[in-house]
């Protein structure tokens, strides 16, 4: 039971660190050179155009690039990815590449029912499709697939609440963005071939790791062709993906049919749950297992610090953070390499730090984080709240 423990205090500062991959949406985005001369538009007209845009099919190939300032997990922490057990061709463990690095990947769209994302690797390919109640993944390279049924009843249940018209979502948009925002229109672009407007989205706060957000908007139909987030620390971006070609035609009903070829390997997603392939380590599944417990009592220590861009969420722990040298070999190189020692008014700790999202894990077991500076969680600790 101690070994349990000490491992699910230290998934707390992994889990932190791993917020920074979660928060990065796909975007597809990649502008091209020329900047059209288009006629004037308002930030709340472009949103507006964003919100009326019905674009339902398309397919295309964009490139992604994002650098989050953190080390190659895969090295960090061996057979805790898609490696080391189960299937190659596991969703889950392969499109965690794309929190580093930069990938080509083909697109195609049908609806909401029918999607394929092929990412391209030199002449290996792997390959996600979701055509109706089936979704397949195969891996060229090792020449295996993983099926698993789509989630029935997907569709969300309709909240009067929600902004009804193109106007109101703007309207929305523009008002919760209120004091701490700045949104404009940051010129023209041209993006795979497309004109196409820039809505630049700044914080007006002090302290938030964000530099801006850029989105470029396809003039014509409104469909978002470009995704730009930037970092105070400057460098290159956090996020830069998009299309280097687009087609908004439907595209054949080929692209989303899919055979496993003879002599594949087929893992099914629910059988391998309950009987297939290797298994995290004990100690590490434990450690999983009390951390889920836990976030059912977070109401009592979860706190919300200040607003908008500079938001830090707080969470005591309510045990000592543990030292790294008593870590599980699984998590050892992950924290050394992330872990700055820090002291203040409130005694001394451990910061994890991306370009993005940044953790502070005093020692006697709080945890602040948010897209803030170091500065601003040294400051929030200090001050006790």
């Amino acid at each position: 039971m101690a070994e349990t423990r000490k491992a699910s205090r230290f998934i707390v500062p992994v889990a932190v660190a791993g917020v920074a991959a979660a928060t990065i949406g796909l975007v597809p985005a990649l502008a091209a050179s020329g900047d059209p001369d288009l006629p004037e538009i308002t930030a709340q007209q472009l949103i507006e155009k964003i919100a009326a845009s019905d674009t339902q099919t398309l397919s295309g190939t964009f490139r992604i690039s994002t650098d989050l300032g953190l080390p190659a997990f895969g090295s960090l922490m061996p057979g805790l990815g898609g490696g080391g057990g189960g299937s190659s061709a596991d969703p889950s463990a392969r499109l965690t590449e794309l929190v580093s690095g930069t990938h080509t990947l083909r697109v195609a769209a049908d609806g909401p029912e029918r999607q394929r994302l092929t990412l391209l690797d030199g002449s290996d390919e792997y390959s996600l499709i979701h055509n109706g109640a089936d979704v397949w993944a195969y891996d060229s390279k090792s020449n295996e697939a993983f099926h698993e049924k789509a989630p029935e009843g997907a569709g969300a249940p309709e909240d009067k609440d929600v902004p009804t018209t193109p106007k109101e979502l703007a309207d929305e948009v523009l008002k919760a963005a209120g004091d701490t925002t700045s949104i404009t229109v940051g010129g023209t672009a041209k993006v795979a071939g497309r004109d196409a407007y820039q809505l630049v989205i700044k914080p007006k706060q002090a302290g938030s790791t964000v530099e801006s957000v850029k989105i470029a908007v396809d003039a014509a139909n409104g469909t978002p062709l470009k995704f730009t987030l930037a970092s105070v620390e400057g460098g290159k971006p956090v996020v830069d993906a998009g299309y280097t070609k687009v087609d908004f035609a439907r595209p054949a009903a080929s692209e989303f049919t899919f055979k496993a070829p003879a002599g594949a390997k087929v893992t099914e997603g629910g059988a391998e749950k309950g009987a297939g392939g290797e298994k995290l380590p004990e100690e590490f599944e434990k450690g999983l297992g009390d951390l889920e417990k836990g976030f059912g009592d977070l109401g009592e220590g979860f706190n919300v610090i200040g607003e908008g861009w500079t938001t830090i969420a707080k969470l005591d722990t309510g045990a000592p953070a543990p030292r790294t040298d008593e870590a599980p070999k699984e998590f050892q190189g992950l924290l050394d390499s992330l872990g700055d020692k820090v002291s203040g008014k409130f005694g001394s700790g451990t910061l994890f730090t991306t370009k993005l999202v940044n953790a502070l894990l005093t020692d006697d077991g709080k945890v602040y984080v948010g897209a803030v500076t170091k500065d601003a969680l040294v400051e929030a600790a200090n001050a006790g709240r």
